[in-house]
């Protein structure tokens, strides 16, 4: 596959959004032999010794695994955050490998949506501007009606429609993660990625946030998620554990399913 200039790739979703790209990308994430290496004065720490990973479209993968297995340096490079000292990763069908800062950004906010465990609301903004915000930056081209077109409906599919003009102060933890997973959605990525989401909420909380992620991936969204519980791995499809700077384990698991409420129904992509 041709690789494309990385201010194209908001043209590229654009035109996926309404239809006009045939030939749908078969693995978002595609990672070979990939390391990296961190240099501490005169030692060399290697987190990441060659690993190799393939996630499909459409997939639910939980990455696990116990501190320094370089669980934490694979999310950086996969969300575009940090590059490796070697081996190839493919995001969407383009190696961004060695793309230097200014393009890893503008691909990160194209084509990821990120999730993390302290939420990271701007407190003094609302939630439909705090969910307008990645469509401020990059080349994305949307007009102030869109954007906040785009907001209002990204906001109505996790459940908070007529709470738009609240501030985070006023919402529970729980809804405070779903502005988050709204703001994660609204520019339509290639990919969830989650970082310890339900980190910060209580046991029902945590069960009611996985439930809006399985019912985002039965839409056909990918969903990466990195989770030290076994009990929250056990809402994906698919459980990877790293240790080691290595896959020491990839199955295929048997999905706990959760009774969601408060998600609206998928409905068709947004003409921007």
């Amino acid at each position: 596959m041709r690789l494309r200039e990385p201010a194209r790739w908001a043209a590229d979703a654009d035109r996926a959004a309404a239809g006009e790209v045939g030939n749908l990308v078969e693995n978002v994430i595609e990672i070979h032999g990939l390391t990296k290496v961190y240099t501490m004065g005169e030692v060399e720490v290697h987190a990441l010794a060659g690993l190799d990973l393939i996630v499909e479209t459409g997939e639910f993968l939980a990455v696990m695994g116990p501190s320094g297995s370089g669980k934490s340096t694979l999310m950086n490079i996969v969300g575009c955050l940090d590059r490796p000292t070697d081996g190839t990763y493919r995001l969407d069908g383009v190696d961004v490998s060695s793309l230097n800062r200014d393009a890893r950004a503008e691909i990160r906010n194209a084509k990821i949506g990120f999730v993390f465990q302290s939420f990271n609301l701007l407190a003094r903004t609302s939630a439909i501007e705090n969910v307008e915000l990645p469509l401020l930056y990059g080349e994305l081209g949307w007009s102030k009606g869109k954007r906040h077109e785009a907001a209002i409906e990204s906001l109505r599919i996790v459940g908070l429609a007529g709470r738009e003009d609240h501030y985070p102060s006023q919402l529970s933890g729980g809804q405070q993660q779903r502005v988050a997973i709204a703001r994660a959605l609204v520019t339509q990525p290639a990919m969830l990625l989650a970082d310890e989401p339900t980190g910060n909420l209580d046991s029902r909380t945590s069960e009611e946030i996985m439930g809006i992620f399985q019912q985002l991936n039965d839409t056909g969204k990918t969903v990466v998620l990195i989770t030290h519980e076994p009990d929250i791995a056990q809402h994906a499809k698919r459980v990877v554990t790293v240790r080691d700077g290595r896959i020491q384990n990839d199955e295929k698991i048997q999905q706990h399913r959760v009774a969601a409420k408060g998600i609206a129904p998928p409905v068709q992509p947004m003409t921007r």
